[in-house]
């Protein structure tokens, strides 16, 4: 077994746990919830086979959404993010850079990274509230929802991601 291997799985598990025990309970104004679960999925090297990401993406959603009591929310939502994610990051980096190359600050520079991350983000956030409200009726909330969430988690992201060690 690598020891990427056990990088993701400690991220999962860190991940998984701060968002349901933690993340779960904030409420911000009645409308922001951090999602920062979806970091695990950004971060994920250029060379990773894509069935690899979208495995791993689909267990931590899955995960999620069992403590969450979220059936279905955060695993599809995941599961749309995790096939996007390896087109998109192509367009970020440079042709002849490494096949290792991780989705971070220091590889991509900051602004790239943040808008690589924040594109993910604001794809995953409307997703997920757009089925979990499963109608447009109130599109209003759905939208203030969906941009206050993802900018909380996006804060979030970069404060992690401005002390995260290569």
């Amino acid at each position: 077994m690598s020891v990427e291997f056990f990088k993701r799985l400690g991220w999962f598990v860190i991940l998984c746990v701060a968002q349901v025990l933690i993340l779960n309970h904030i409420h911000l104004f009645d409308i922001a919830i951090p999602l920062l679960y979806v970091y695990f999925t950004i971060t994920f090297h250029r060379g990773t086979p894509k069935w690899m990401i979208l495995l791993w993406s689909f267990a931590l959603g899955l995960a999620i959404d069992v403590f969450s009591n979220t059936p279905g929310l955060a695993s599809g939502s995941m599961t749309l993010i995790a096939a996007i994610q390896p087109y998109l990051l192509e367009l970020f980096v440079p042709r002849d850079s490494a096949e290792n190359l991780d989705a971070s600050i220091q590889s991509l520079g900051i602004g790239k990274f943040m808008i690589f991350s924040a594109i993910l983000l604001v794809i995953y956030c409307l997703v997920f509230f757009a089925v979990e409200a499963f109608s447009f009726y109130n599109w209003q909330y759905w939208l203030a929802c969906a941009g206050a969430s993802s900018l909380l988690t996006f804060v979030l992201m970069m404060a992690i991601e401005s002390v995260r060690k290569k």
